[in-house]
């Protein structure tokens, strides 16, 4: 039991990195109709900015909170604006262009910002520093709960309440869903596309670059080519959950996080990337839309 429920707190912090990544993916999708290939790479570029931000700015100084929030904001700053020009410069130029063009483009700007990543920064890992956060755990029976994990899952839940608040409850949020379910007539309504397809990539960006931050604070090993790797586990939770739905994003991400802990637990780490893919067959077997997607009716 106590394996049990501690793969379970694993399972739920890792959970939540993966949701708050495959928001990203499902916010830009259900507007555009688009993978964004490249977000699994900013969330790689916003762990490096991160710790660059912090060891030219900190590194010889106390970590206090304050300088963790300033590290937060400047991070999630830096990586919303090079999501918006991601969105200007290999997106909106292909809006009317056949999918496929987007979708290669996107493979494009992911291919692009890992090696930028790696210019920069260069090819061998980095650190992420061990005393951002305190050391602080907690042994409740035997489970073991740190201080980093308990950051990462009461930010993570307050910032996937406060997005699925602002969707469903704000005007701003109305013109998003409206444009997701048809731009031509939102265009007609007066709601701006562009600048609400413009705020969904900061959106997006900026949840991204958190979840960038909590990678490297609770893994710490940073290398130039992550962002395929967590990209693509919070792909598949976005399609778990239903791509294109929010709380479907939500969910598929604490359930691929729960499910590859207790494979990891009870059988081995080799085998949950294939446990992964098998979860995600099955499911879309089942339900080909995903656990929360609808049936749309195809528009002729």
């Amino acid at each position: 039991m106590d394996i049990f429920l501690q793969q379970l707190i694993n399972g739920l912090t890792i959970g939540s990195l993966y949701a708050l990544v495959a928001l990203g993916y499902t916010m830009v999708y259900g507007v555009m109709k688009l993978i964004n290939f490249a977000h699994g790479d900013l969330v790689a570029f916003s762990a490096y900015v991160g710790l660059t931000i912090f060891s030219q700015l900190f590194g010889a100084s106390a970590t206090n909170f304050i300088n963790i929030i300033i590290i937060f904001l400047l991070t999630a700053i830096i990586v919303a604006f090079i999501g918006v020009l991601l969105e200007r410069l290999a997106y909106r130029p292909l809006r009317t262009a056949p999918r496929l063009s987007a979708v290669v483009s996107a493979l494009g700007a992911a291919l692009v910002i890992q090696n930028g990543i790696m210019l920069i920064w260069g090819p061998n890992m980095q650190i992420f520093p061990a005393d951002l956060l305190p050391s602080t755990s907690w042994n409740f029976g035997g489970v073991i709960i740190s201080f980093t994990q308990l950051v990462i899952l009461v930010l993570s839940a307050f910032l996937m309440a406060a997005l699925f608040l602002f969707i469903n409850k704000t005007k701003m949020g109305t013109a998003i869903r409206a444009t997701a379910i048809d731009q031509d007539a939102a265009k007609l309504m007066g709601i701006n596309v562009n600048r609400v397809i413009m705020l969904i990539f900061i959106i997006g960006s900026m949840l991204g670059a958190i979840g960038g931050l909590f990678i490297g604070l609770y893994y710490r090993a940073l290398t130039f080519d992550m962002g395929w790797l967590y990209g693509l586990n919070a792909f598949i939770a976005a399609i778990i959950g239903g791509i294109g739905n929010i709380p479907g994003a939500m969910l598929g991400g604490l359930m691929l996080g729960l499910f590859n802990a207790l494979i990891a637990g009870y059988i081995s780490t080799e085998w949950a990337e294939t446990f992964t893919f098998i979860l995600l067959i099955v499911i879309l077997i089942v339900r080909p839309t995903g656990i929360l997607g609808e049936k749309t009716a195809e528009k002729v």
